[in-house]
């Protein structure tokens, strides 16, 4: 259920939101990130992933997201979940007037990236699959998706 932006930007700016982020993995161990659009994290190479829907369960989300950010839809069973985690950021999908507060759950994700057929201008201007290495060292990954790896090495 969408919201119209005077709703949705009040409970933005009262209220935590609750995500789904996708350590998404091909073949070759490589990661997915995508160019971020919109605020907040705009400009920056960032895990797919979105919002929970009010009245939507993790695993009906978790199949909308998929098919939404990678072009095909996959099961929550088909993923393992790396754990919670809070971003919280000094602006919001409307602008700088407030910032955003995210409790995300972050799954990762084996698939075939033959299957994707990803979607641009969305949420994202372009598309990379990086290394681990290269993405935990790269400046342009926002410190968020960093720590979905600094965790998995723990």
């Amino acid at each position: 259920m969408f919201l119209e932006q005077r709703i949705f930007s009040s409970i933005i700016e009262h209220t935590p939101l609750i995500s789904i982020d996708l350590i998404v993995e091909n073949e070759e161990g490589a990661f997915l990130l995508g160019q971020r659009l919109n605020k907040p994290a705009q400009n920056s190479w960032f895990v797919p992933g979105g919002r929970v829907q009010k009245n939507e369960t993790l695993a009906d989300a978790f199949m909308r997201l998929t098919n939404d950010e990678l072009g095909q839809a996959y099961n929550i069973d088909d993923a393992v979940l790396i754990g919670p985690f809070t971003h919280i950021y000094d602006d919001n999908v409307f602008g700088d007037d407030f910032g955003t507060h995210y409790v995300v759950l972050a799954y990762r994700l084996k698939i075939q990236s033959q299957l994707l057929q990803l979607p641009l201008y969305e949420q994202h201007s372009k598309y990379l699959w990086f290394t681990e290495e290269a993405l935990v060292n790269s400046e342009c990954v926002h410190l968020h998706t960093k720590w979905y790896f600094q965790s998995m090495q723990e």
